[in-house]
């Protein structure tokens, strides 16, 4: 029982700490245009 003292706020700031990532990663635009980056792998340089 005395270990879920220790899992539940370690659980918490793992969420924070992703959701922050994913915060991040959608303010600098790694969003923005998924499609192009599929499709420049099927075009010969």
């Amino acid at each position: 029982m005395d270990i879920l003292y220790l899992l539940i706020p370690l659980s918490v700031v793992l969420v924070f700490f992703i959701l922050g990532g994913l915060w991040w990663a959608i303010d600098r635009g790694q969003f923005e245009d998924i499609e192009s980056e599929g499709e420049r792998i099927l075009r010969d340089p």
